[in-house]
């Protein structure tokens, strides 16, 4: 399949300098990744559409180990983190020995990717089953690095989650040697399964437009807001795990149909204002005039909503993408027996892209209830879930060739699982450039060059590259999807938005609740922040621990090797001390 074709910018006619962002989601189905394979289809991933290496790389993984591993964390989780390190690395370090092989300067090559690898692991955090790695060719750009974190689980624990990193990237090399600096924020998640969870997984998404705070908002704005209600009850299950498919619904009353052939109950129904969500969460959200007597006076109301809007993922200041398994399916049913999957036929009556029009995140994207303002480049690969790996011998004689040809050319033969709907679980999505950064560049460039597409030139933005799944792996029912774009490096005071459009929107949302929903993210979040997730998700983190050491013991070699060594231990003391 072709890449999605993507304007040919040169980057050093662009004001300002772009940065080259490469990010990459996988569903590692909780096993070690064989590091050649994936090296090999990282290789082609780095070399489509680009020669270089990008500056940043970026890995969201879910289900990235056992879930007693992912919660214990840390040294546990190390051996599933370094085999990415060294896939990359593996990866890279062939790409420069092609571009030394074409400039005839391979000993330079050598020479200095003997010093050190390629690319360097900044920074790692997980949820939970769900992880980011964040990877940098010179450590030294990145000035600043914040973290967040949030649960879907029952009390907020981290079975499904989603988890984030700021970034601050400082770009040295930019026109006249003056440095400059951008911001972007990188979400890793992994939304609610199963077909019938489109509900669960919009709630997913608000809870970390709501919950996903670089910092505790308590801590940022002391004496604003109480403590949480101790005597509300936990927070409950969104994950959608052990979750049975409901009943059948009753005879469709004689309203407009559904889009596509799989009929979806949130078409026919309102989302929620964001006081409380179709599951039934409610969000302690930020105080107004009208509604509790802890308002801020007046001149500090539109403060203390800014600095919250400055936590959460829509900062206006920064770049934002995110990348994950989202879950989002082309049907709200398990398909029935027989029924028609895609195929990768073009010449099929039921080639892939037929399909994509069910596709349940662009529908719930485009009206408003899910990933409010984001982008997506083209979708041109196939479904990247659910697949059922194939042995070697099921072509009929002893597997042999088919094994040898696949550890050589890491071909995987693979069909789709017949109890799911393939679909597009695997996504990365972006806040492209908002309007008036544009416009300022625009006027600080005085020319048209990188902004105002028309006369003036072409327009300032993400400028997507390729955005493509990997072949198959045998260790995982998920594709890899990968996405490399040239993210403008533009400062705070760029991306700022101006007074007037902020106090704009805050009116306009005002006088119409739903207003806010499609307004851009950066001027009024969709879904206000919830002051108390931080502290909720602290304490879910200590319930981790304690689920995470107790199903280790007990349903692990390691874990009840441990134990045996405990219970001899404690014996034979005990045989000692009597016979002393």
């Amino acid at each position: 399949m072709k890449p999605p074709t993507t304007s040919t910018l040169d980057a050093t006619t662009m004001t300002p300098s772009t940065l080259d962002l490469f990010i990459l989601t996988f569903n590692c189905a909780k096993n070690l990744i064989n590091t050649s394979v994936f090296a090999a289809h990282l290789y082609g991933a780095l070399t489509q559409n680009a020669t270089g290496l990008p500056d940043l790389v970026v890995f969201s993984l879910q289900e990235v180990a056992p879930l007693s591993y992912a919660f214990i964390g840390s040294y546990f989780l190390n051996p599933y983190y370094a085999r990415f390190g060294e896939a990359l690395n593996l990866a890279s370090e062939r790409v420069l020995a092609a571009a030394a092989d074409d400039a005839n300067d391979r000993d330079a090559s050598s020479s200095s990717s003997a010093a050190r690898p390629p690319y360097t692991l900044v920074r790692s955090k997980n949820v939970g089953m769900t992880s980011i790695l964040l990877y940098a060719r010179d450590p030294a750009a990145i000035r600043k690095i914040e973290e967040a974190e949030c649960g879907f689980g029952a009390a907020d624990i981290g079975n499904k989650g989603a988890v984030g990193l700021r970034v601050t990237w400082s770009d040295s090399a930019s026109s006249g040697g003056t440095p400059r600096t951008t911001e972007l924020t990188f979400v890793a998640a992994h939304l609610a399964a199963m077909e019938w969870n489109l509900k669960k997984r919009n709630s997913n998404w608000r809870s970390i437009v709501s919950g996903l705070t670089f910092a505790n908002p308590r801590a940022v704005l002391p004496g604003l807001f109480p403590p949480a209600d101790p005597s509300l009850p936990p927070t409950p299950d969104r994950s959608g795990a052990g979750d049975i498919a409901p009943p059948p619904p009753p005879p469709p009353r004689p309203t407009r149909l559904p889009t596509g052939d799989s009929p979806d109950p949130s078409e026919e129904e309102p989302e929620s204002d964001g006081e409380e969500d179709e599951d039934g969460d409610t969000h302690p959200l930020l105080p107004t005039t009208t509604t509790t007597t802890t308002t801020p006076p007046p001149p500090y109301d539109r403060e203390a909503r800014a600095a919250l809007h400055a936590l959460s993922v829509y900062k206006p200041t920064a770049h934002l993408f995110v990348a994950g398994d989202l879950n989002y399916r082309i049907g709200s049913t398990t398909p029935p027996p027989l029924a028609a999957f895609p195929s990768l036929d073009p010449a099929s009556e039921h080639y892939f892209p037929a399909f994509f029009a069910r596709d349940q995140l662009t529908r719930e994207r485009e009206a408003g209830r899910t990933m409010h303002g984001l982008s997506e480049a083209e979708v041109r690969f196939a479904p990247t879930y659910k697949l059922d790996v194939l042995p070697p011998a099921a072509s009929g004689d002893d597997g042999q060739a088919e094994a040898e040809a696949e550890a050589e050319a890491e071909v995987v033969p693979w069909q789709f699982a017949p109890h799911r709907w393939p679909s597009w679980c695997d996504r990365v999505l972006y806040l492209d450039v908002p309007a008036w950064a544009a416009a300022k560049a625009a006027a600080a460039d005085g020319h048209g060059h990188g902004h105002g597409h028309g006369d003036d030139g072409p327009m300032l933005r993400v400028d997507v590259r390729a955005y493509d799944a990997l072949p198959v792996v045998r260790t995982s029912d998920h594709r890899a999807v990968f996405f490399r774009a040239r993210v403008p490096v533009l400062g705070e005071d760029e991306m700022r938005p101006p007074p007037e459009m902020v106090a704009e929107a805050e009116a306009e949302a005002e006088a119409e609740r739903a207003a806010a929903a499609k307004l851009d993210p950066r001027l009024r979040l969709p879904v206000p922040v919830d002051v108390h997730a931080w502290e909720r998700r602290a304490a879910a983190r200590r319930k981790e621990l304690v689920i995470g050491w107790s199903a280790y013991v007990w349903s692990t070699r390691e874990g009840a090797l441990l134990l045996a060594t405990a219970l001899a231990v404690g014996v034979g003391g005990w045989w000692l001390w009597r016979a002393w």
